[in-house]
């Protein structure tokens, strides 16, 4: 505030004013006429001027100084009611956080299926139909490989097969005229047997014909396993001829599933091997799957087909829902994590295996814990602490013991009750057994997080 007391050079002015007014009433009462250079003012024009002078200091002393210290006494009157005063804190009320659980890891984007397709016949290359991107359908040809070789197993397979249904045919026909010469040999035995009974051929000559009939039977047993082996020599050849067929078709490759090739890695003229030699890589990517590792803290928040969100940063602005398929069950003991699968549909194969994403997973969850705002937390030497005010405004710091930190906001595990009082950014001023007056926070209060 501007001090209105006049001050030295004020007083100067106004008393040159003065002299200069009664200089000319001087010359007005001479008639126009200057006075004299030698004149000099009478005593009583001294003295008018001095009271004058006093007149002007004591005018300024009660229109400046005496507001002035009037203003100052206020100022303090008011600076020593507020000292009396109790200091004035903001607070907050603790409350529960909301139910729905949310955690934001990375993830490795995976073709839902993927697959090396492998040469299944020996040979060289004739076509190349498809390349690196080409989209296909399930048992759409690939390529197709050139095997002369194949062609004469086959050839000889078929004649192998031939020469064994020409061994049955024979085994056949021996059996059956063996059973012919069982049949014989049975009615003459039966025959010298009766004649046996009767005593009208020797024993010796019914003992041979017996003899013979047995022996035949015999042979004819032998002659059936002999058929039914060359049958099993015919299955064998038929599964081998088949066995080619089936490798001969493997010449012309093809997809196995509805998919984009990823990788081709044979050209035309390339020399392939059955078994060793990788064509293509084909991937279906319609569905993508996202591997996660969940810390143990989390685990148990996961459950299958909880809603997840993805984001890449190569796309920002977008973000794709998945559901989680399935978990591992059990933590991996090096990295103490849950191996979470995460299916995200992928119409228009805007994302591609083997992106790097941050994966959202949101999910109801029980018995949500106390929240309080992160600057409420104060860290000293012995342990965590914050600041409660209690219902008889006396401060008292308070040892809690926190959970999750998610960043802006903190999980309280124990310590805290809901509906305490706490002080939302305490200062230096803050501390135990002091007496406040709690002020209500309401604007710019935080509002109880989800979990992010």
């Amino acid at each position: 505030m501007r001090d209105t007391e006049p001050d030295q050079d004020d007083l100067l002015r106004e008393n040159e004013e003065l002299r200069r007014q009664i200089q000319e009433l001087k010359v007005a009462g001479n008639g126009g006429h200057a006075a004299p250079a030698s004149w000099h003012p009478s005593a009583t024009t001294i003295w008018a001027i001095f009271l004058a002078a006093i007149v002007l200091v004591v005018v300024a002393f009660f229109a400046g100084y005496l507001p002035l210290r009037r203003q100052r006494d206020i100022i303090a009157a008011e600076t020593r009611e507020q000292d009396r005063a109790l200091p004035r804190v903001e607070v907050i009320e603790v409350a529960r956080s909301s139910d729905k659980n949310g955690i934001e890891l990375p993830g490795n984007v995976q073709a839902i299926t993927e697959a090396p397709i492998l040469a299944r016949a020996d040979g060289y290359i004739v076509r190349r139909l498809v390349d690196i991107g080409d989209h296909v359908r399930a048992d759409q040809p690939l390529a197709e490989i050139e095997a002369p070789e194949m062609d004469e197993q086959i050839r000889q397979a078929k004649a192998a097969l031939n020469q064994v249904q020409a061994g049955v045919d024979q085994a056949s026909a021996n059996y059956e005229r063996g059973k012919a010469d069982e049949d014989l040999a049975k009615v003459t035995a039966q025959r010298w047997s009766a004649l046996a009974a009767r005593g009208a051929v020797s024993r010796q000559e019914n003992d041979r014909y017996q003899a013979e009939y047995r022996a035949l039977t015999a042979a004819t047993q032998a002659l059936e396993k002999a058929v039914a082996m060359q049958k099993s020599n015919v299955a064998a050849a038929e599964a081998n001829l088949a066995r080619l067929d089936k490798i001969q078709s493997y010449r012309l490759v093809k997809a196995p599933f509805d998919g984009v090739i990823t990788l081709r890695n044979i050209d035309v003229g390339a020399l392939v091997n059955a078994g060793n030699t990788m064509l293509f890589r084909i991937a279906q990517i319609n569905t993508l799957r996202t591997y996660v590792n969940v810390p143990q803290s989390n685990a148990n928040a996961v459950t299958v087909g909880q809603t997840a969100t993805l984001t890449v940063s190569n796309l920002p602005g977008r973000r794709f829902t998945g559901t989680v398929a399935r978990t591992a069950s059990a933590l991996d003991p090096a990295s103490r994590t849950l191996l979470v699968e995460v299916h995200v549909p992928n119409p228009d194969r805007a994302l591609l295996p083997g992106m790097y994403a941050r994966v959202d997973l949101i999910g109801a969850r029980s018995g949500a814990r106390l929240s309080i705002p992160s600057e409420a937390l104060i860290a000293r030497g012995q342990g965590t602490e914050v600041a409660v005010v209690g219902a008889d405004h006396i401060v008292h710091l308070q040892k809690i013991e926190v959970g999750r930190d998610y960043g802006d906001r903190l999980e309280v595990i124990a310590g805290l009750r809901e509906g305490d009082m706490i002080v939302p950014n305490p200062s230096d001023v803050v501390r135990e057994g002091l007496r406040v007056e709690p002020v209500p926070l309401t604007q710019g209060t935080p509002a109880a997080s989800p979990g992010r």
